[in-house]
């Protein structure tokens, strides 16, 4: 059975909005001081790691207008342009770019992916359908990365008036610019 991975910039205080975006909001952009080698090396392993994408409308719409054209950075173009797509979107009528369109029940239709064989789902930003995946707990894994920074306001990724639920301790790496990459498994009862 595969497993659903969430992979999340956050700052300190939890926000993930537009860690790469200046445009999509005043913070946006946050992220981009602390990249570095070993961060891009650690989102490569990442990726080759998984089967496949997991992605929400929006982030699948920036992805697909930004990755097409780019190259190099340690085979992770390649990759991202190879990987498959599925893509949660209630409006999309097509979808491009080595992906497929999730129809009907999103958590219905999540659950049976993660009943087929192979690799593991890697959702990356998506706030919006990882929110969806956590009320009907199909997040199997969280990899917070948390940046060293704060921004008092944006969107979290742990949202006030979530339901409670317990995490356990998987492992922890930093990164040399002062960031740690969090990993973390949920206890459902």
């Amino acid at each position: 059975m595969r497993k659903v991975i969430v992979q999340q910039f956050v700052t300190l205080d939890g926000v993930m909005q537009a860690p790469g975006d200046p445009n999509e909001f005043e913070y946006g952009g946050w992220q981009k001081p602390y990249t570095c080698e070993d961060h891009l090396s650690a989102i490569v392993e990442q990726a080759y790691e998984a089967e496949a994408l997991l992605l929400g409308r929006k982030t699948y719409e920036g992805f697909a207008a930004a990755w097409p054209s780019m190259t190099g950075m340690q085979g992770l173009a390649d990759r991202m342009n190879s990987m498959p797509k599925y893509v949660a979107s209630k409006t999309l009528a097509q979808a491009e770019w080595n992906a497929t369109l999730i129809r009907g029940d999103l958590a219905q239709e999540v659950a049976k992916l993660k009943e087929q064989p192979g690799r593991d789902l890697l959702v990356v930003g998506s706030g919006d359908l990882v929110q969806t995946l956590m009320k009907h707990r199909l997040v199997d894994e969280y990899r917070l990365w948390v940046y060293p920074v704060v921004l008092g306001r944006g969107e979290r990724l742990f949202r006030e008036g979530s339901e409670r639920f317990d995490l356990r301790f998987v492992d922890a790496k930093t990164l040399s610019t002062g960031g740690a990459i969090l990993t973390y498994r949920p206890a459902y009862d």
